[in-house]
């Protein structure tokens, strides 16, 4: 047992790189074996048929308390970096004195790539990349690959791993990189992990964790439960310091409202403190058990004037191809399009979601004018229409590729024609009179555009970078003084943004549908908050504001359309410009 308990902290102890000083640590109780209390035991496998991590072996050690009974689905822990913290003695205390749940241990080391031949060979370790990287892929091979493997297991008696699918009743944590790559499966997965343990972790500049206080702060809170520990002489080398990383977390994860705890200490870069602390930060995560892990309320000014407390994400309508050009009506009834099918959908001010008896021609986007027509780019037929209220169709620009289309009160309508991500994409303007006029060439897949409340700015998403252009628009119409203006977040995983459709509220906030879901820039171009969207079979293509108040955010998501009511009015275009408050500077 002592030599599956030795706790692996040989390939992250670089602590040699500091002076630390000698640490010594209170025993909990709960970390030494009690008389009377029944253990569990600890089984060791190996897994090596990775599709997420292809070619990597790994070994694993699942720890299955004495109390457990598979009719009814244990709760989870997962940890990386293989057994840490005395961890079958604490749960085998802790579970016997009901601190925390009837909990089977998942205790996983970090993949390898073996040589081909070990005696001239290094084998490829995969650690840094499982656990420093941001991104899903990590939850995804917990969640779809490991934890399944597990369910094949039984324990020693015969009784067969169960393991629960509720968020609620997972937790995960680690030391080090494996405490990041606890973080940051919770932080993709909510709705898989909601309890997570960080020990010296690396919020660092190894692949991208030192954005997370960032993120941390801009986001929407997350329902996630969290314990820091770390010391003042943890590491403080060419990647960050780790100990201000750490404090840093902290400060971000309170400001966002977080259910958060820490204990600082001044040790190293060592498991002797997060050993020490590791029974209470047990009892903290599963306090209150099996109430729900709740997500707080942030300080973030954005977020608390966009949102309303407990209204989140409806489901509209699925089971569509590819959902695109939300649009609202001066009534508030709101229109999308399915592409491929050629099918456009209405629904109501009642919520009713109605099909329209028309071929859309593959339209895309989709805007109302101020004479009240529906205008469309119809990918099918290289044709910009319009529909009246009656559904009469008005050819406005023929043989005319588009994506996005907006129509300013004036009656003057703006095109993107992206043409691949690396020709330069065209913006045209079509004038009342018919008029066709190219007013800028250049971005790299030009993709969504709005205009300001005041209509004098007209914005551009350019999906093959991080940006957000804008322009100024000319008396005539044209544009000038073309800047790139919006800075946009890029997930680890992409090399992109990939902005797609935006709108404006009434007060200036610009809303950006992209790969990290909705970013809300103010009106100097900053992402102030970040709205996550329902997982679905992909991003957030498009966003209108509906409803008889335009308080209603309608968002198209591949195979799904969903609807939030908020706080914020959308600026609708056939609206009378009107000059918002102007922004903090």
């Amino acid at each position: 047992m002592k030599t599956l308990i030795a706790v692996f902290f040989a390939c992250w102890q670089i602590g040699a790189y500091a002076q630390t000083p000698d640490e010594k640590y209170p025993e909990d109780p709960a970390s030494a074996e009690q008389p009377g209390v029944p253990k569990g035991e600890v089984l060791k496998f190996q897994f090596q048929d990775s599709k997420i991590f292809p070619g990597t072996w790994r070994e694993y050690w699942v720890y299955i308390p004495a109390q457990y009974n598979p009719d009814k689905p244990a709760c989870v822990y997962i940890n990386q970096d293989g057994l840490q913290w005395n961890a079958p003695t604490v749960f085998d205390n802790l579970i016997y004195k009901k601190e925390m749940p009837v909990t089977i241990g998942v205790f996983v080391m970090h993949g390898r790539v073996k040589a081909a031949n070990a005696e001239t060979a290094l084998d490829r370790f995969n650690r840094s990349y499982e656990y420093d990287g941001l991104g899903d892929a990590y939850a995804r091979f917990l969640l779809e690959e490991l934890l399944p493997e597990v369910e094949k297991k039984k324990a020693s008696d015969g009784r067969p791993i169960r393991l629960s699918k509720s968020a609620n009743d997972r937790a995960i944590g680690g030391a080090s990189s494996g405490a990041v790559c606890a973080f940051t499966a919770a932080w993709e997965r909510p709705d898989a992990f909601s309890r997570v343990f960080s020990a010296i972790g690396t919020y660092v500049g190894l692949r991208g964790a030192h954005e997370y206080p960032t993120l941390i702060r801009k986001y929407e809170p997350k329902p996630i439960r969290v314990y820091l520990q770390d010391g003042t002489n943890d590491l403080n080398i060419y990647a960050g310091d780790w100990w201000k990383a750490n404090e840093t977390m902290e400060r971000a994860l309170t400001f966002a409202g977080y259910e958060v705890n820490h204990i600082w200490g001044e040790g190293g870069h060592n498991g002797k403190h997060g050993t020490a602390v590791f029974p209470e930060a047990m009892r903290w995560l599963w306090k209150d058990y099996p109430k729900p892990v709740a997500a707080g309320k942030s300080k973030n000014q954005f977020l608390s004037e966009i949102l309303i407390d407990n209204e989140g994400w409806e489901l509209v309508g699925e089971g569509y191809t590819f959902t695109e050009g939300t649009a609202a009506n001066a009534k508030g009834e709101v229109f999308f399009q399915d592409i491929p099918n050629s099918k456009t959908y209405k629904v109501d001010l009642a919520g009713k979601l109605n099909i329209l008896d028309t071929d859309a021609k593959k339209s895309s986007g989709t805007c109302f004018g101020p004479d009240g027509k529906r205008y469309v780019v119809a990918g099918g037929t290289k044709q910009i229409l319009n529909y009246d209220q009656t559904g009469k169709e008005t050819v406005i620009a023929d043989n005319q590729t588009g994506n996005d289309i907006v129509v300013a009160k004036n009656g003057n309508v703006y095109i993107t024609a992206p043409n691949g991500v690396s020709n330069p994409s065209k913006l045209y303007l079509i004038r009342p009179n018919g008029e066709k006029v190219e007013v800028d060439e250049g971005l790299k897949f030009a993709n969504g555009l709005t205009l300001s409340p005041d209509q004098t700015q007209l914005y551009v998403t350019e999906s093959a970078s991080h940006w957000v252009w804008v322009y100024q628009i000319q008396p005539d119409g044209r544009l000038a003084h073309k800047q790139k203006f919006g800075w946009l977040h890029v997930r680890d995983v992409d090399e992109n943004a990939w902005s797609d459709g935006l709108k404006c509220d009434s007060d200036g906030r610009i809303y950006v549908t992209t790969l990290s879901g909705i970013q809300v820039l103010d009106q100097t171009g900053r992402v102030n908050a970040i709205l996550p969207v329902p997982k679905t079979k992909g991003q957030v293509s498009n966003l209108c504001f509906g409803g008889p108040d335009f308080d209603i955010m309608y968002i198209t998501c591949v195979d799904k359309v969903y609807r939030r009511k908020v706080k914020v009015k959308g600026a609708n275009t056939f609206d009378t410009p009107h000059k918002p408050a102007a922004p903090k500077l």
